[in-house]
């Protein structure tokens, strides 16, 4: 899934305890090994394999025979976290350039090479990373190998190719902010929200920018950052250890490794009192977004702050929608969500007004749900629901080959090893109702947030 903007995927589990599941809950529990009973094939951190190639790559393999298809997954641990005024956007930019010609291959050859096979390719860039995805028949494994490596030495960047892909990120950070009223907001929070962090840009860069990076830019970025040994690589499907690693060592360990990239140390200062803003477009009524700042990635509190963010909004039994839409029509949509990172990142809290109602009164009335659960916590309900919702969302991702490739990889990166991955499930079940008040008590503060609010156009 393309992450130009942002965004986020689902979270996993091992085994669970006999004490565990007694406080689940006799329906929980039965719920659960309904649940389980379903997977046919639910992989264990026992069946990842790994190895690192002699230029420092590391390579994870799963394999699912369930079909014949395989998932390469490469990632780059760079993201517009590393790029620095005057370049922003680079990292999004760079990943267009990788579709573009390489020493033997033409631009827009990879794509094609891969669908006249029956495969089909992506990639997405984010806050931290960046992701290149190739979805194919197993008997083309070696085809994609070759052609991954091939880009792997460099992109042609050839000043034509440069410019025509210009025009299409410009139109890009045109569109979005034109058809996307949550993506613009979102932006122009973030470099409120953060005073220093690089994490207050946005991933596809400032227009101005945009505009003025040179052939030199690009070749010097993806020589910093490119190198096999800044590199992941994840292959599930229909494959055999042996096989993979036999082709890593052909085509991608010749790769020579590049100089490890400096580590990117910009904390961001405690917020110092709450922070406000206004944007102004053609739109038909309000749009709120609230975020508090939190701890990284896998962090003590991330799994309770999880299990709130469930329990806010997913669903029509969920907290805000209840107060917000089914009772008071004040909204017409809202969602609470916290993306991936490698450093302290933010909660949000998003919503549009109802015809007639005010910003100023959607967010007294979000913000009077958050004291609820400041207050009083949430119920023991609210929290089992969240539990099953967030464990049939894990569940059903190990079900998908793509999916499988994504998640070993992300949390390979973002929580320090993939064995998490398996682990997840089973650090929410631990969560309990007084986590999660304690995390909302710490962290959902006037001083620690930031309110802005997208409204119409006014004439003074």
């Amino acid at each position: 899934m393309d992450q130009d903007m942002g965004g986020l995927r689902y979270e996993p589990m091992r085994n669970k305890t006999k004490r565990t599941l007694f406080f689940l809950g006799f329906f929980e529990m039965v719920y659960m090994l309904c649940l389980a009973g379903l997977l046919t094939a639910r992989p264990t951190a026992q069946d990842v394999r790994t190895f690192t190639l002699k230029n420092g790559m590391k390579v994870l393999v799963l394999e699912d025979h369930t079909i014949p298809q395989v998932m390469f997954q490469i990632f780059f641990k760079v993201g517009s976290r590393n790029e620095y005024p005057g370049i922003t956007g680079i990292s999004h930019f760079l990943e267009h350039m990788m579709f573009n010609g390489s020493e033997n291959f033409g631009p827009k050859m990879f794509d094609r090479i891969l669908e006249d096979a029956g495969g089909s390719s992506n990639a997405y860039t984010g806050k931290d990373l960046t992701s290149y995805q190739d979805w194919v028949p197993k008997g083309s494994l070696e085809q994609v190998f070759q052609l991954e490596a091939d880009r792997l030495k460099g992109p042609a960047l050839e000043e034509s190719v440069v410019e025509k892909e210009r025009g299409v990120v410009l139109s890009e950070y045109l569109t979005t902010y034109e058809n996307s009223h949550h993506a613009l907001l979102e932006d122009q929070l973030n470099a409120v929200a953060f005073q220093v962090h690089p994490y207050r840009r946005p991933v596809i860069g400032y227009e101005s920018d945009i505009r003025r990076w040179q052939v030199s830019d690009i070749r010097s970025y993806f020589d910093r950052y490119y190198g096999p040994n800044n590199a992941l690589l994840a292959v599930v499907g229909d494959v055999s250890f042996d096989r993979v690693r036999a082709l890593a060592e052909t085509y991608l360990e010749p790769i020579p490794p590049r100089p490890t990239p400096p580590p990117l140390a910009v904390p961001e200062p405690p917020q110092r009192g709450e922070k406000r803003l206004v944007v102004e477009k053609e739109v038909s009524s309000p749009h709120l977004l609230i975020a508090f700042h939190v701890p990284a990635t896998g962090a003590a509190d991330y799994y309770a702050l999880k299990m709130l963010s469930v329990v806010l909004s997913q669903g029509k039994s969920s907290r805000l929608y209840q107060a917000l839409i089914q009772d008071r029509t004040l909204a017409t949509e809202v969602s609470t969500y916290m993306y991936e990172s490698l450093d302290p990142t933010l909660f949000y809290i998003y919503a549009v007004c109802a015809d007639g109602v005010s910003a100023g009164s959607l967010e007294k009335a979000i913000l009077r749900e958050l004291r609820k659960v400041v207050k009083g916590g949430v119920t023991e309900k609210e929290l089992a629901r969240a539990r099953k919702q967030v464990l049939a969302s894990f569940y059903g991702s190990l079900q998908r080959i793509s999916d499988k490739a994504d998640l070993l990889g992300t949390y390979e990166i973002f929580w320090g090893g993939y064995e998490n991955l398996f682990r997840f499930p089973e650090a929410c079940l631990k969560v309990r109702r007084a986590d999660i008040r304690a995390a909302a008590a710490k962290y959902f503060l006037a001083s620690n947030r930031t309110v802005g609010i997208l409204r119409p156009r006014k004439d003074y």
